[in-house]
């Protein structure tokens, strides 16, 4: 039986005095591929940054397996296995791909379950292409591929892409989707956040949407495709 590996309890974020989460609440089991979705500036970033650390949150808690994580710093919270693809991408673009991959690697501790160069490579075959290649010469693709790679490396039992596939080109975004596949088969837990709903749907087991700082809808993917009206409610331009 899945386990909740990760669970936001009513958390409250500010930036300043201006209010951003308002009791946002999820969780999300050991295993599962899932979603955070909504239109632009209803607090899905910062939820992602309210869980790593990168924002303190006032109020609520963001347990990982039962341990909170609210006040930690963010160094401490990915110690505990938490891999983050930022919005963005935030490559090292002074640094090689190689040393790119290598910079924040950790071990995962486990007989042959860690993720190495050589598997990295092998999932991103361009990536082993342009090992020595400086992070500033790489595309966008390719800084997206760096991006996840990079989140791999440290071997994360909970990774977070925030904004996926955004701004690349449609093959590019296609090989993104195929390796977030593999990860589901591998049986990774994932939380995507991205505007391509399509993909999201035949992926993910299931989804929140984001509305105004909290979670107004869960669901599996059958049950959000037999509600349209919500993708065109909250997520629809």
């Amino acid at each position: 039986m899945a386990r909740s590996l990760l669970e936001v309890k009513g958390i409250e974020s500010f930036y300043d005095k201006s209010q951003a989460l308002f009791g946002m609440s999820f969780s999300v089991q050991e295993g599962e591929f899932c979603t955070l979705i909504g239109r632009n500036g209803m607090g899905k970033t910062t939820t992602v940054k309210s869980v790593m650390g990168l924002l303190s949150p006032a109020r609520g808690q963001v347990l990982f397996e039962g341990r909170p994580l609210e006040k930690l710093p963010p160094y401490r919270v990915a110690r505990f296995g938490l891999g983050l693809v930022p919005e963005g991408r935030q490559i090292f673009t002074n640094l090689t791909v190689h040393e790119n991959l290598v910079a924040t690697a950790r071990s995962a501790g486990r007989s042959g379950g860690d993720w190495t160069l050589e598997r990295i490579y092998q999932l991103f075959p361009s990536l082993a292409r342009r090992d020595k290649n400086l992070g500033s010469n790489l595309s966008g693709g390719e800084q997206q591929m760096l991006a996840i790679g990079r989140a791999l490396m440290t071997n994360p039992r909970l990774l977070i892409l925030d904004e996926a596939t955004e701004g690349l080109a449609p093959l590019i975004r296609k090989e993104i989707w195929e390796c977030l596949a593999e990860l589901k088969r591998m049986g990774q837990t994932v939380i995507v956040i991205d505007k391509n709903i399509g993909p999201l749907l035949r992926l993910a087991d299931c989804h929140h949407i984001v509305e105004k700082g909290q979670v107004v809808w869960s669901g599996s993917s059958a049950s959000l495709r037999a509600r349209p009206e919500l993708l065109e409610r909250y997520v629809g331009v």
